[in-house]
């Protein structure tokens, strides 16, 4: 069985078991200071722990807090991983890098987007190139996030976007809700104005620590898709691609591709995978790229917590009386709070990791 302690209450108490996760094992640290601050007025940072050589041509890493609130997830599996695991779990040649609250901002705030009101996994495109247009964003922007957050103006929103889904079709209609926009700034699934902190301070991580070795592979840690406890491996990779293949001679069948239309994830543009996958090329590095994300609760329960923490953030008062159950809705999409989710995440991401290391140590596929 395993144990649940690892995982945290808060952003606070998951950096402090992270740094003493790392000092026990051993690690070498480092610390980038996010220009914001949390709730309680505590400072913020993204903390990166590495084990093994430093000259090591092998490495692997794992991401948490993509999606902020998201952050409970892997930093519980980081911390596991360093406290039971360690340096004895790593082949000769081998590092691990773990990067720990890529977004605090979000972690602390107990929201999916930076302190810029990004999608960190939207963020990723090329900034100096016209931005993808979402056209279907654009018709139900307004009804997303309403202004009138009664019940009676959910209602009427609620109506309005009835009416576009069934004109429109399931899958049109969340990839217009999720699929990444470019036009609303304070709407949902923003990826636009430019590379967030969490996006420049991902990429001055990849550059000092994984520039010129010959394998890496990356497993970014989500929440909120999927049956409940379920750790999915997602690939972006183009189909029967290099990177395709090893993913799945990595991971197995149980691997889903958002190119063949596998996986309920909408996002096409601005991925961290397209933004290390420009950073860290073949031939001079192979990278392989998952997500893993777990389910919890179902999407429309997701959908409605996401919009009430826009409309706070929008129109209401963050620090207010109204924060508390907004926060609390957000906290419960994205972190199931019982034993039962987290032993399930422990075991998968233990899984996945181990078949990283394996997977590096063959090298190309």
């Amino acid at each position: 069985m395993f144990n649940t302690h690892s995982f945290a209450s808060d952003y606070s108490e998951a950096r402090d078991k992270f740094l003493a996760a790392a000092r026990i094992a051993g690690a070498v640290t480092s610390r980038f200071d996010n220009p914001t601050k949390g709730p309680k007025g505590e400072m913020l940072s993204t903390d990166v722990a590495r084990l093994g050589p430093d000259d090591a041509a092998k490495i692997v890493v794992t991401l948490s807090s993509t999606h902020g609130v998201e952050g409970y997830c892997g930093s519980g599996f980081q911390v596991d991983w360093l406290a039971t695991i360690g340096a004895a779990g790593l082949p000769k040649d081998t590092a691990i890098l773990f990067v720990h609250a890529i977004n605090p901002y979000g972690f602390a705030w107990t929201r999916r987007v930076t302190e810029e009101g990004n999608d960190l996994n939207r963020n990723y495109v090329d900034h100096g190139k016209p931005y993808p247009v979402n056209e279907g964003y654009l018709e139900i922007a307004d009804w997303l996030v309403p202004a009138d957050f009664s019940e009676g103006g959910i209602k009427a929103a609620d109506a309005k976007l009835a009416e576009y889904r069934k004109k429109a079709g399931d899958v049109a209609y969340f990839r217009a809700v999720s699929g990444g926009q470019y036009s609303h700034p304070d709407g949902m699934f923003f990826g636009g104005g430019g590379p967030s902190w969490s996006n420049r301070t991902l990429h001055a991580i990849a550059s000092r620590f994984l520039g010129g070795r010959s394998d890496v592979a990356v497993i970014d840690f989500h929440t909120g898709l999927g049956p409940y406890g379920y750790g999915e491996p997602i690939t972006h990779y183009d189909i029967d691609s290099g990177g395709s293949r090893r993913v799945r001679a990595f991971w197995g069948e149980s691997v889903t591709e958002s190119k063949r239309g596998q996986t309920a994830s909408q996002a096409r543009d601005g991925l961290g995978h397209h933004g290390l996958n420009r950073l860290l090329r073949e031939p001079e590095t192979r990278l392989t790229m998952c997500t893993l994300e777990f389910g919890t609760f179902d999407r429309e329960s997701g959908q409605k917590a996401f919009r009430a923490d826009h409309w706070l953030h929008k129109y209401g008062d963050p620090l207010g009386k109204e924060a508390e159950s907004v926060r609390a809705a957000m906290r419960r999409q994205f972190y199931p709070d019982t034993d039962d989710w987290k032993e399930a995440v422990l075991f998968r991401g233990h899984q996945l990791v181990r078949q990283a290391i394996a997977g590096v140590q063959r090298g190309a596929i």
